[in-house]
């Protein structure tokens, strides 16, 4: 465990997040047409990808909060499609995750917070503003869902599990990811989650066995890799190795699931 650094006006990184968290998240639910409704103004980034002028603003607010109490740090934020340098720390944002979930009135989407020294992450939180929920694990502190204990799933076995997926905006990659699937079938059951933030929140705190993704971000999977260590689970990139900020593809969950999916997988085309 490390101690996080106090920012300019004293408070500890933890605070900052959450005050991150709940400033973007009024932002967000001031214009989500599942309770205005009124339609987003929606700009298409590529294929299933979109922004809003909720995700900008969120972003901005958040960024401003961050120079204002860390001068001194680095940002890693979506929107603004790169990354301001700083010294030994770094905040990795994702304003809104789950924008097209948004943009349908479907109130499944969070922000996404972490702060990692160097490029590994030590903090993470992940704030689901429709519901209230919030995610939050500090490396060796554990994780906590709205501010309880929480664990990861303890499955042994795949065909027992609940499965998340996510599927990104690569075609090939989701078409891998859904053969696995057929693959694995019978199961459980699957979800495909529309959120990356929230499928690893849910791989963290036992709502899913396991959840799989193939078409990653580090401000998609930052916070994730925090939460989903700190509940007691693993967390591995698509080739088995330990999960970074720049993993492509994880699989998370269960630790004894999660290695029968691997050895189950073996060196099939997915992991490419």
């Amino acid at each position: 465990m490390i101690d996080l650094p106090l920012s300019k006006s004293g408070k500890t990184a933890a605070e900052v997040a959450h005050a991150c968290a709940q400033k973007a998240g009024r932002i967000i639910m001031a214009s989500f047409p599942g309770l205005t409704g009124e339609a987003s103004q929606v700009r298409v980034k590529g294929p299933g990808n979109f922004v809003t002028e909720a995700d900008m603003a969120a972003e901005r607010a958040t960024l401003e909060l961050l120079r204002e109490e860390y001068p001194e740090h680095g940002v890693l934020a979506e929107e603004s499609a790169g990354e301001s340098r700083g010294g030994e720390w770094m905040w990795v944002v994702d304003p809104l995750d789950g924008t097209h979930n948004f943009t349908r009135g479907i109130p499944h989407f969070a922000f996404n917070i972490a702060l990692c020294r160097g490029r590994e992450p030590v903090l993470g939180l992940t704030f689901a503003p429709a519901t209230g929920e919030e995610y939050f694990a500090q490396e060796g502190q554990g994780l906590t869902v709205r501010g309880k204990p929480a664990r990861a799933s303890r499955a042994e076995r795949v065909k027992k599990c609940l499965i998340g997926i996510g599927k990104g905006y690569n075609d090939v990659a989701a078409g891998r990811i859904l053969e696995l699937v057929g693959e694995l079938w019978p199961l459980e059951g699957m979800r495909d989650m529309g959120s990356a933030a929230l499928g690893l929140a849910y791989a963290a705190s036992n709502r899913f066995d396991l959840f799989i993704h193939h078409d990653l971000y580090p401000w998609d999977v930052a916070a994730g890799i925090v939460l989903v260590r700190e509940g007691g689970g693993a967390i591995v990139d698509r080739g088995g190795g330990p999960a970074t900020i720049d993993s492509q593809g994880i699989v998370a969950g269960a630790p004894g699931a999660l290695a029968e999916l691997l050895a189950m997988i073996g060196d099939r085309p997915w992991r490419e």
